[in-house]
């Protein structure tokens, strides 16, 4: 299996910067009160970094608005997800403790301001890549929705070999490779645009890989894909 960048998404977003990372073999049941309390601090902390600015003119927010406007997406109906938990934290909403990767990388996300998220390895078919979408793609059933529905054709979109497993880059993943506490290998990423550069998304990546072995165990794999490196060939399962 590989993880890969399309020269569609990197001709439209030359600088872009994937962390990447390969968990195997960890725990994702029980709510780890460690993780509930970094996602508790993220949390309160939060609204210092927004003083003074209306959170859609943050300049983390504001890239992701330009980008998802350059493949036709409105942010204001489809923000991206560090857009959505940013400003539901700030209006006072408690992040629910879901599983242990996602309490992990919810609480990354609010500490950096980078979108984060995770898919089911297990579920995942073939190769991942990040694409912009064409016209004849599979209908899939996003999370917490109740029809399935195509992409549109120019969205970006992460796709394994059944389809889109993530719509609209970050904005929301499908129910068929969404973590649950029975997950046991999981593909989770960290994203950047500019001004945001490989060396942020290497460090933030970093973090993850501590935090998950320290609270979640397993194997962890990393890689930082970028324009000279857009492809994550991950090590065969059971390996």
């Amino acid at each position: 299996m590989r993880l890969s960048i399309h020269e569609s998404v990197r001709t439209l977003f030359p600088d872009v910067v994937v962390g990447a990372a390969a968990v195997r073999g960890f725990e994702n049941a029980g709510e780890d009160p460690a993780l509930t309390q970094a996602l508790r601090r993220a949390e309160a902390a939060l609204p210092a970094k927004f003083a003074g600015i209306v959170p859609t003119e943050h300049p983390r927010i504001v890239l992701w608005r330009e980008a998802y406007r350059r493949f036709g997406a409105k942010p204001k109906d489809h923000p991206s997800s560090i857009e959505n938990l940013a400003r539901r934290v700030l209006k006072g909403w408690t992040v629910p403790h879901v599983n242990r990767l996602v309490d992990l990388y919810n609480a990354l996300s609010l500490e950096t301001l980078l979108p984060a998220g995770a898919e089911d390895l297990d579920a995942i078919v073939g190769d991942v890549e990040l694409t912009v979408a064409g016209e004849n793609e599979a209908v899939v059933r996003l999370l917490g929705e109740p029809e399935e529905r195509a992409p549109r054709p120019g969205e970006v979109i992460y796709r394994d070999a059944l389809g889109a497993i993530c719509r609209r880059w970050n904005w929301k993943e499908a129910d068929r490779t969404k973590l649950t506490p029975a997950t046991v290998n999981a593909l989770l990423v960290v994203e950047g645009l500019p001004p945001v550069g490989r060396a942020e998304i290497a460090e933030a990546l970093a973090e993850a890989a501590r935090r998950i072995r320290e609270h979640c165990g397993g194997e962890v794999e990393t890689a930082v894909l970028d324009g000279d490196r857009p492809v994550f060939e991950l090590s065969p399962r059971g390996a």
